[in-house]
């Protein structure tokens, strides 16, 4: 299965973006940005898997809950930032 990583700018922020999409019916769990994404500082963010993700968008949109990027997980573990939906 596909996830994507929502990432977000504090722990506070993908809390909020957890409880969001909880609300909206959509799952996701909070965790830690790995650092080939996060760069120096220390990240979070929400996965999602694929079916979710257009929908998660959407929901974060209309919350306005700020910039954030979308990376897909790659089967080798790897990351890809893709366009934001």
């Amino acid at each position: 299965m596909t996830y994507y990583l929502i990432t977000c700018r504090s722990l506070t922020y993908a809390q909020r973006a957890e409880r969001i999409l909880g609300r909206a019916g959509i799952t996701a769990q909070i965790l830690r940005s790995p650092k080939s994404i996060s760069g120096d500082g220390c990240g979070y963010a929400v996965r999602v898997s694929e079916r979710w993700l257009s929908a998660a968008m959407k929901t974060l949109k209309q919350e306005k809950l700020g910039s954030i990027r979308v990376y897909q997980t790659l089967s080798d573990g790897s990351y890809n930032e893709v366009e934001q939906i």
